[in-house]
């Protein structure tokens, strides 16, 4: 029900003006690291690619959020009102991933970062999905 309150919010809003913009108009860099307390969110052109332990520095494989699409924020309240965000998450909301039952919600932002050129190119293969079985 959230995705679907989440997604038609998503269709009427307008692009941000905060977002930074070359002299033509058109953001270019396609990557994006949203960290929160422990964990670091990687994404590629909306999707997610890789999530990082902060503590360790290990990427990890089995991730629910890799290779998910992010549908926006949530920020909790301490009256437990939740207010919804289908645009760009902001420092203090919560990344929400909606999968068809499988719904992820992470721990509140601390920072939207860009990753460097080194990091994006020790990410992780992407996990190959499993083979689709043959009828004989």
């Amino acid at each position: 029900m959230l995705a679907r309150e989440m997604s038609e919010a998503a269709q009427t809003l307008e692009p941000s003006s905060t977002e930074p913009k070359r002299r033509n108009g058109a953001e270019r860099r396609r990557h994006r690291v949203y960290v929160t307390r422990n964990t670091e969110y990687h994404f590629r052109d909306g999707f997610c690619v890789a999530v990082r332990d902060r503590r360790s520095g290990d990427f990890l494989p089995g991730h629910l959020a890799i290779q998910r699409r992010l549908h926006g924020g949530l920020k909790f309240f301490s009256n437990g009102a939740i207010i919804p965000n289908a645009g760009d998450p902001k420092p203090g909301e919560a990344l929400f991933f909606a999968a068809d039952g499988r719904d992820l919600v992470t721990s509140p932002l601390e920072s939207i970062d860009r990753p460097s050129k080194a990091l994006v190119e020790a990410y992780p293969e992407p996990p190959k999905p499993p083979p689709i079985p043959t009828r004989r």
